[in-house]
């Protein structure tokens, strides 16, 4: 168990929207972990193959991601002086893609989004002069 840094009081806080793998915690948390995969296709005809949809046919979505690993060792002593932090207002009007809205203390965070992006254009033919 993590120990208490801090405690956070809000008074209001309004959010529009939370999608896509996106998390709102209230309270101390461990771990938190987001994942957010998307196919984003535009057309200008409405034509449709039967094979779409197939995240395995972009590499984009298995790749390993290559994270910097910890190196150094870092031993230091903090002292909160006023332990709690006060918020009178929070206004927020989306979080979205793997994001967090986090109000209080935690360990671990890991957040993952990916999206490719396909267009399918018509051809142009060219303008003669």
């Amino acid at each position: 168990m993590m120990p208490m840094k801090r405690m956070a009081t809000v008074d209001r806080i309004k959010i529009d929207s939370v999608i896509l793998s996106s998390v709102f915690q209230i309270g101390d948390s461990q771990h938190i972990e987001g994942r957010s995969n998307a196919l984003a296709v535009q057309r200008e005809a409405e034509i449709f193959f039967g094979t779409e949809g197939e995240y395995s046919s972009y590499p984009i979505f298995s790749e390993p991601i290559a994270f910097q690993p910890e190196m150094e060792t870092i031993i230091g002593h903090t002292h909160t002086i006023h332990p709690f932090l006060k918020v009178r207002n929070i206004d927020i009007t989306g979080v979205s893609s793997s994001s967090i809205v986090h109000l209080g203390n935690t360990c671990n965070v890991l957040l993952e989004s990916r999206v490719k992006h396909i267009r399918h254009l018509l051809p142009r033919t060219k303008i003669q002069q």
